[in-house]
């Protein structure tokens, strides 16, 4: 899954790498070192520009609140639980379907942070104790330290209590796809702990290398069974993965140290 990412980029350097053509200043974000679900989030899509003569879509930098929110929705309460969609199924979802069809999006991170529980503490949960796992953080991001780009999409929500003049009359809102974590060996994997992204989680977000960047976002592609075939996963081998501090796993903490490599995991978490 993904419940947590990094995002230090800024709307400019995001601009040059993913070809932007059209960005607002004012949605340009803050660093932010612990993204969480419901949070406003950079988010790189193609669209026509609203009231523009030229109807062609535009590649833009937008700036979008994580957790999907589908356009039939009653109310936006179920959004953070819909921070995932999942490859196998999200062309069938009734949630993502029309999403997936109309509505593509690409989430930049500099890298996801995914939970493990250290081997003594699952001991003790097979003897049926019930000591609280504590579990260690990773931080996984591509080993040449290019942007993550997570496939995602994007939809829009009406709020009909609001008049249509209200500046939260509509929310855009936003989900990242997940598939199934790579088994082979990490292209760089701390000393001691897992070799592989699937002995953190069997679950990783589908990260989206740059061939791939145009035909995902392009609009014009509807096709649900062509859509799926760019959710195959990423070459295997361009990930890296290391221990970070458990600060992390509170959501108030937030700050560049939190990206810092840690020698081994943390005393209590030894995987």
């Amino acid at each position: 899954m993904c419940g947590r990412y990094a995002a230090s980029r800024g709307a400019e350097d995001l601009a040059g790498v993913f070809e932007v053509e059209r960005w607002e200043p004012e949605e340009a974000l803050e660093p932010d070192y612990n993204v969480a679900p419901t949070k406003e989030v950079h988010v790189v899509l193609d669209r026509p520009v609203k009231d523009a003569q030229d109807a062609r879509p535009v590649r833009q930098l937008r700036k979008l609140r994580w957790g999907l929110v589908p356009s039939w929705a009653k109310n936006p309460e179920g959004a953070a639980r819909m921070i995932n969609a999942r490859a196998e199924t999200v062309h069938e979802k009734p949630s993502y379907r029309r999403a997936f069809a109309a509505r593509r999006c690409i989430v930049p991170a500099d890298g996801y942070y995914e939970w493990v529980t250290g081997t003594e503490e699952r001991e003790l949960e097979v003897e049926g104790k019930r000591k609280r796992p504590r579990k260690q953080p990773y931080f996984v991001t591509p080993a040449d330290g290019s942007v993550f780009a997570m496939a995602g999409l994007y939809e829009f929500w009406r709020d009909r209590t609001l008049p249509d003049d209200h500046p939260r009359a509509w929310w855009v809102t936003c989900s990242v796809i997940t598939t199934e974590a790579e088994r082979a060996p990490l292209a760089v994997a701390p000393d001691r702990g897992p070799r592989s992204l699937a002995d953190i989680h069997p679950r990783m977000p589908l990260m989206l290398t740059p061939d791939r960047w145009d035909a995902w976002l392009d609009p014009a592609r509807t096709d649900p069974e062509d859509l799926r075939s760019l959710l195959a996963p990423p070459p295997e081998g361009l990930m890296r993965a290391y221990p970070v501090s458990t600060a992390v796993s509170n959501v108030r903490n937030n700050g560049p140290e939190l990206l810092k490599e840690l020698a081994a995991p943390e005393e209590g978490t030894l995987f």
